[in-house]
């Protein structure tokens, strides 16, 4: 789809400026079913020393904001890296209607890779997930950062 390579450029970016930022760069976007872009946002952890500082929570928090309501119903959140287990389940308190994600995760990924949090049909809520948009892009941003890290010795 068109709209979802769109809107992973943008979450993409974000990813980039997590990253200038000392983060693990891992971006979001929320968007809202007409297609409105209501938040986006990157990983914010190691600055405030936040363990939920994650992109997909920090969008879905402002997202949330912006409607009012803290029930996101019928958006979709573009995020770079496949969730982890507590953004997922944010998705399903949220009652995101989809998921589209970049990279695959397969240390920590909530939703595909080791665990199926919000398409099982285990929980009260489930999400359309699409993976792989800009997959190789997504695994780059994310590759470059740690290659960098590591030749810095940090």
């Amino acid at each position: 789809m068109a709209a979802d390579t769109e809107y992973m450029r943008l979450a993409l970016a974000e990813a980039v400026a997590a990253a200038a930022g000392g983060e693990v760069p891992v971006g979001a976007v929320v968007v809202d079913p007409e297609g409105r872009i209501l938040a986006r946002a990157g990983n914010r952890t190691i600055n405030p020393a936040d363990p939920a500082g994650h992109a997909e929570i920090l969008a879905m928090r402002e997202a949330a904001r912006v409607l009012g309501n803290y029930r996101l119903t019928g958006c979709t959140v573009y995020v770079t890296l496949e969730p982890c287990v507590m953004c997922a389940g944010a998705m399903v308190h949220a009652r995101v209607g989809r998921l589209v994600f970049g990279a695959t995760d397969p240390k920590g990924g909530g939703v595909e890779s080791l665990y199926r949090v919000g398409v099982d049909g285990l929980l009260n809520h489930c999400f359309s997930v699409t993976g792989g948009v800009l997959a190789e892009a997504a695994a780059e941003v994310l590759k470059g950062f740690f290659r960098e890290r590591r030749q810095a010795g940090g």
